[in-house]
């Protein structure tokens, strides 16, 4: 039986108009696919770092929520994109839109920032980052003296819980014990506090610091404790103060300007909104786990202890002298060092 000249014309019609459908679909589903931003962000930390968890993967989510998926991000841990030293090139390069900045890696070209790395006596994480967060941020002091001319500005930022004094010995006698110690240091003001000491600072990267542990290159480390178990380093150390202040480190994500400009408004509106809320998030976060950590490092065998009255005054002493110093180092530099010092006190009171 013959179709109906109507049912032919019924049917072709049903076929073009899907076909029409799925055309218009696929246009869409395209055209969708073609507004959104791919980032690529890189850093040096080991997969599954707090950091990454509390801070980094966190500010990529949020990112991507509030732009309705209008962004998404290729993420490159463990140095795949480089080496922890060579993260501000890659932005400033554009090998990565998004990396991982530290201070002290690159003094030479951050010493300005190495302020919020001084052994003062704050004892928490939030304290230190809540103050960074205001020079680095909103044209505050760090931004104009030294953000700014590099071209480079900070996304959202974590200062670690302050350093303590980790030893491959199981015996510690007190500060006189680091005499003639080779102590690793991230760099910076936390070296010249160590020389103080009679110590011997040598700068190695985190990423580093097990082989160099292993293989006896360092005698010891500063470090926050809650730093040991993404490196498994407690498996190595035998003995660390606790509830004192070596000075600290601070972790910033940065992004070039140039590629700043580049952004739609509303991505420029998301990462600052994100931003904000990750800083406070994760150092509330990093806080929270400073007894786990404890209990975790006890458990691997580790001995921590605390300075004694006389200890504690003397690296006060030395605490305060290694500040002044700094400051005037940069001073005689043309770099306005008291100036920053003076701001980031202020900003602890």
């Amino acid at each position: 039986m013959k179709n109906s000249p109507n049912a032919d014309l019924s049917a072709s019609f049903a076929l073009k108009t899907g076909l029409a459908l799925t055309i218009s679909m696929a246009f869409l589903t395209s055209a969708a696919n073609a507004q959104t931003l791919k980032l690529r962000v890189a850093d040096s930390f080991p997969v599954g770092h707090y950091v990454a968890k509390y801070a980094t993967k966190y500010w990529m989510s949020e990112v991507t929520r509030l732009t309705n998926q209008g962004v998404e991000f290729e993420y490159y841990p463990a140095e795949q994109l480089g080496k922890a030293r060579d993260m501000l090139s890659l932005v400033q390069t554009g090998v990565a839109d998004v990396a991982y900045v530290a201070p002290a890696y690159i003094s030479d070209k951050l010493p300005l920032s190495a302020v919020v790395e001084l052994p003062f006596g704050f004892a928490s994480s939030c304290i230190g980052t809540k103050a960074y967060w205001r020079m680095a941020t909103d044209g505050g002091v760090l931004v104009k003296r030294e953000l700014a001319p590099l071209g480079v500005r900070v996304l959202f930022a974590l200062m670690l819980p302050p350093n303590q004094v980790v030893l491959a010995k199981a015996r510690f006698d007190g500060i006189k014990s680091l005499e003639g110690m080779k102590i690793r240091t991230s760099g910076g003001a936390k070296e010249l506090m160590l020389r103080k000491l009679k110590a011997v600072p040598i700068q190695v990267a985190a990423p580093e610091l097990h082989e160099a542990m292993s293989r006896g290159t360092i005698d010891g480390m500063l470090i926050p404790l809650s730093s040991l178990p993404p490196y498994e380093l407690e498996k190595l150390s035998k003995v660390a103060t606790m509830g004192e202040n070596f000075g600290s480190f601070i972790i910033t994500y940065a992004i070039s300007e140039a590629r700043w400009k580049t952004l739609p408004e509303k991505v420029q509106k998301a990462m600052i909104e994100a931003g904000k809320d990750t800083t406070e998030r994760a150092c509330r976060l990093v806080e929270e786990d400073d007894f786990q950590i404890m209990e975790k490092v006890k458990t691997a065998g580790m001995t921590l202890v605390k300075l004694s009255p006389n200890d504690k005054q003397l690296v006060n002493a030395v605490s305060l002298s290694v500040g002044r110093e700094w400051a005037e180092a940069l001073d005689k530099r043309g770099k306005p060092g008291t100036e920053v010092l003076r701001a980031f006190e202020d900003l602890l009171k």
